[in-house]
């Protein structure tokens, strides 16, 4: 395991602007992955990714195509007017 894999729940917290105890009850709602070792976390660099919004897992593209699709089934004709302006 390399030092630059994981960042600590501080680290994490100073870069989401959070307090260490946000960043903490989220990990343990499962909202942040992250692995106990010893008294600490250690938070993965993938998953910091996601939490920020730079990645997106397949599940979530899934319900935003569908979502896309559906809007534009039911108001396909009114968004090519409004492009049309």
């Amino acid at each position: 395991m390399e030092k630059d894999e994981y960042m600590t729940i501080p680290q994490l917290a100073k870069i989401l602007g959070l307090s260490r105890i946000a960043v903490y009850n989220k990990v343990r709602k499962g909202e942040i992955e992250a692995f106990k070792i010893g008294r600490n976390y250690a938070v993965p660099q993938k998953g910091i990714a996601r939490i920020l919004g730079k990645s997106l897992p397949e599940s979530a593209k899934k319900e935003i195509d569908r979502a896309v699709r559906k809007t534009v089934d039911e108001y396909g004709e009114v968004l090519r007017l409004l492009g049309r302006e």
